[in-house]
């Protein structure tokens, strides 16, 4: 097919609403490379660069020939709103079908079928799928004119953002006519990465790789250990930082708490996660309008967005790996002439990264629990009856699944909702592989170490060097360094929000799969005698009071006064209605007077009387060696009684030094309640972070 570079441009002018636009250095040569159908394509170009425009107008110039739609493979369907609304400014008509349009899908189908949608958009898990697969690939799988393959370092195990599913693409790939038109697109492939594309994508895979070196951003790496420090410099030079950015953070709760500590400091911020739902779009227009001044993101802010205009993306903590860290900070100065991206470096990011390593794949153990378990029921299991026969998270069992299933041969299928065993076994080559991926990304860690200890000035070669680049055209950072150290005064304002802060107890609502036998609960069924929504005082081992929780419960076997006097003082902010007239607490075998002497203590200072009214009557294992909600349940079923001393029946404050799983809370306030009690307040010293 011949190309039109006239109708090209026209159509990059029309998508990019600008007038004057012009194709960046590569763009039209892959455009070109495509249409003309000269072979596969692998273009690794830096984020901004325009790699959606090079899809979007090569499948109009294809459909505007008759040329069958195109099938985009995308793990960010979510955050490919911009694009697709370029795209249907140049008249290609794009649809989706996932997991959140569910309503659309018929319609969808029967547009396929009619030959109305020029590209269909799907996430890789969607592959795996078997209406999809049967019902919708199938129908149109002899017209497809063109397969992209979008973020394709997923593809490759040893990528950072490694997908289970997109492993799926290697055997469709495989099948696919030698000249069918392949594109695949990336910000960051190291040799490595590419090397493993070329394998899985190949024969004959041409590569259009640009230049890394981002001229605007001035890169900088600050070290500073406890988060009150992290957080008082953010508030510190956020007031003073020009135009609009991104925080990120490792995890959710660190999301949350950055952005609340923020918006106490008088900043516009607003926290964006895996958890944000329906709200995401809106977030991320408002960032776009600068109706924020940052958004603090886990990475559900990654990929896929593009703002031109960010002035600055900071770090809270450290990133897992070079290609992930390169991948977020690119998100700044794409339109400006320049932009920070700092990194801020902490004493949690070890644990978190190795958190992240260690649980990429299932342990042996965890394998052979799960295939036992399944071996045990030849007719299958669900993941709700493998959760009360496995010591597992959830979490866990899913990956274990999500990968097994994936291998070929698989040693697990899916037979309606339940999974069930294969003649197949798993391979050896499956933890040769495991082992190998986690070797690595230890390896790309130590790398982010060394990155942290640059001086200024030497980062953006040490990026580009490491992504096996051209770093030779790397210029001076156009900023000078922001300041290293942090007032004492913004500090202690930090230590005072960390101590300052309670955290929500929700109180369970449905016993678990199974109920409770012991407590002659028989099924899963709503909870007739619930808890009030409670307070814990802090996370486990945090900073502010997470510490000094820790110290007292494994060092000085005594809690306090100054975690006393802080619950006195969350309690006062709580203020509970109606009030609390007496104060009890969980019993423990374990350590039987640890939590009641906080408890008549905090009853003192409260000026309430304390009762002890539940006993514990059976040694149980701790609850944090349970794994996931129902092994949690089964743990503390028949191991509370009341232990004959007379129920008060007004509100009641339950007091406990930690919150796993909240099943302890849920039995005591369910056996006070039933047994005459008024309403129970459930209090926590601490959130372990273990409840799912």
């Amino acid at each position: 097919m011949l190309y039109n570079s006239g109708q090209a441009l026209n159509l990059l002018c029309i998508g990019s609403g600008r007038s004057d636009a012009a194709f960046r250095e590569g763009q039209e040569e892959a455009i070109r490379h495509i249409v003309e159908g000269k072979g596969r394509l692998l273009v690794v170009q830096k984020t901004g660069w325009g790699k959606s425009f090079v899809y979007f107008i090569a499948t109009k110039l294809l459909r505007d020939a008759n040329s069958g739609p195109a099938l985009l493979i995308s793990p960010l369907l979510a955050l490919m709103r911009n694009q697709i609304t370029a795209a249907e400014r140049m008249g290609v008509r794009a649809a989706t079908i996932n997991s959140d349009n569910m309503n659309d899908w018929t319609s969808v189908e029967a547009k396929l079928t009619k030959d109305e949608i020029d590209i269909l958009l799907i996430s890789p898990e969607r592959l795996a799928n078997e209406h999809f697969r049967t019902h919708v690939l199938a129908l149109v799988a002899a017209q497809i004119s063109l397969l992209v393959i979008d973020e394709a370092h997923c593809i490759s195990d040893w990528g950072h953002d490694f997908r289970p599913h997109y492993r799926l693409l290697e055997r469709i790939v495989r099948t696919l006519p030698p000249n069918l038109r392949l594109l695949a697109t990336t910000a960051t492939a190291n040799q490595r990465v590419m090397n493993d594309l070329s394998a899985v994508l190949g024969p004959n895979l041409h590569v259009s790789q640009g230049d890394l070196n981002r001229t605007s951003l001035s890169l900088q790496t600050i070290r500073l250990p406890s988060q009150a420090e992290r957080l008082a410099w953010l508030a510190e030079q956020l007031a003073t930082l020009q135009g609009h950015g991104i925080i990120y953070t490792l995890t959710v709760r660190d999301a949350n708490q950055v952005a609340e500590w923020l918006k106490t400091q008088g900043f516009i911020v607003e926290a964006y996660t895996g958890e944000t739902g329906d709200r995401r779009e809106y977030l991320e227009q408002a960032l776009l309008n600068n109706q924020v001044k940052a958004l603090v993101a886990t990475t559900a802010l990654g990929m896929g967005y593009d703002k031109p205009d960010l002035a600055f993306v900071i770090h809270y903590q450290m990133p897992g790996s070079v290609v992930a860290y390169y991948q977020q900070v690119g998100r700044a100065g794409r339109a400006l002439d320049s932009a920070y991206g700092v990194l801020l470096s902490g004493q949690e990011e070890s644990d978190i990264n190795d958190w992240f390593i260690q649980s990429a794949f299932p342990t042996r153990q965890e394998v052979a629990n799960v295939l036992k378990a399944l071996e045990d029921e030849p007719n299958g299991l669900s993941v709700p009856e493998l959760l009360s026969r496995v010591n597992l998270s959830k979490g866990r069992i899913e990956k274990t699944i999500a990968l097994l299933s994936l291998e070929a041969p698989a040693p697990m299928a899916k037979q309606g909702s339940k999974w069930q065993l294969t003649a197949a076994r798993l391979s050896e080559a499956f933890w040769n592989r495991a082992d190998r991926l986690t070797a690595l990304r230890q390896d790309e860690y130590q790398q982010m170490q060394d990155y942290v200890r640059l001086p200024f000035g030497r980062h953006m070669v040490f990026l580009i060097n490491a992504l096996d680049g051209d770093s030779s055209r790397v210029t001076q950072p156009p900023l000078l360094p922001l300041p290293t150290t942090v007032n004492a005064n913004w500090i202690r304002a930090a230590i005072a929000f960390l101590r300052r802060i309670s955290l929500p107890i929700e109180p369970r609502k449905q016993w678990p799969v199974g109920g409770m036998p012991q407590y002659r609960i028989d099924r899963a069924s709503p909870i007739s005698h619930q808890a009030q929504p409670g307070k814990a005082l802090c996370v486990w081992g945090d900073a502010g009071w997470g510490g000094l929780v820790r110290q007292g419960k494994y060092n000085d076997g005594h809690f306090s006064d100054d975690l006393v006097a802080a619950c006195v003082e969350m309690i006062q902010e709580w203020d509970p209605h109606p009030a609390p007239t007496w104060v009890t607490c969980v019993p423990s075998l374990r350590h039987p007077d640890l939590v009641p002497n906080f408890a008549r203590r905090l009853a003192a200072a409260l000026g309430l009387p304390f009762h002890m009214v539940i006993a514990k009557t059976v040694a149980r294992p701790e609850q944090k060696t349970m794994a996931n909600s129902t092994q949690q349940a089964r743990n503390i079923d028949g191991s509370l009684a009341p232990n004959g001393q007379p129920i008060p029946h007004d509100p009641v404050l339950l007091i406990d030094d930690m919150v796993d799983s909240r099943w302890t809370l849920t039995v005591s306030a369910w056996l006070l309640r039933k047994n005459g009690s008024g309403a129970v307040w459930p209090m926590a010293l601490s959130q372990t972070g273990h409840d799912e």
